[in-house]
């Protein structure tokens, strides 16, 4: 992990990018959405308020017809397929997931399609697959093309663009929550230095230049200081020239 000392460290790292001549890309997922609640409320008017565009990945089998006009309502917001029921098929030990090997291929080939119907009644989505805990089967991303997904979005740098054939790859690389640790607030430092570990590997041609760094929150999970967190981390970049958040529909582009 980068050795940083708060703000004063991104400012640093955005002042390498100016240097160069090159913008930060930011995008910004959030995922586990159901139906409106307050933090989603929240969620939203902290959008709105700096103008930062949200990619809304949302549970197709659990999703209300409130959510989809909730959502309707925000036109920041673009929503992504986050599963079908954000239901764990692992054994006990393994790591959760929804879409890995232990489960028949028909099977949830069939139940991403079903996933999919379900998702028409959002005004607007994009045919991207968000698959919760972050994790699927290499195997199934081959058949996403064919159900219609354009794209994919999981955690960590990308390998590549592509995923499998005719199917883009673009991870979120920063989540402010420590899951193991309470799921609360993983710290200002821990939290600002992940964004600066994904920027300077782009900078310094580690990582992916192209892939844009993904902020990944979870609006049920934010305690607190992660909401104060946010609110900073908006206020300090978006009007900075060095950065820019791009839209849902750009960041599949990338």
């Amino acid at each position: 992990m980068t050795e940083i000392s708060g703000w004063t460290a991104l400012d640093k790292e955005l002042d390498a990018w100016r240097q160069l001549g090159r913008v930060a890309t930011l995008w910004w997922r959030d995922d586990d959405a159901v139906e409106p609640t307050p933090p989603l409320e929240r969620l939203l008017a902290l959008a709105g308020n700096y103008h930062i565009p949200i990619g809304v990945a949302a549970v197709p089998a659990r999703a209300t017809d409130a959510l989809r006009r909730f959502l309707g309502d925000h036109p920041l917001c673009t929503v992504l397929q986050h599963g079908y029921d954000h239901a764990n098929h692992a054994p006990p030990g393994e790591k959760k997931a929804e879409y890995r090997t232990h489960r028949e291929r028909e099977e949830m080939l069939a139940e991403l399609t079903e996933g999919q119907g379900r998702m028409t009644g959002f005004a607007k989505a994009l045919p991207v697959l968000v698959p919760p805990w972050n994790r699927i089967d290499t195997g199934l991303l081959d058949d996403l093309p064919g159900l219609g997904f354009r794209a994919v979005s999981t955690f960590g740098p990308r390998d590549a663009v592509l995923a499998a054939p005719g199917l883009r790859q673009v991870n979120t690389h920063v989540d402010p929550i420590a899951w193991h640790d309470g799921r609360k607030f993983a710290g200002e430092a821990a939290v600002i230095g992940q964004m600066i570990d994904h920027l300077a590997a782009r900078r310094e041609n580690r990582a992916d230049a192209a892939e844009p760094t993904g902020l990944l929150t979870h609006h049920l999970a934010c305690d607190p200081a992660g909401w104060t967190f946010l609110e900073n981390l908006f206020e300090r970049t978006h009007q900075d020239q060095a950065v820019k958040w791009l839209t849902i529909e750009e960041t599949f582009r990338q």
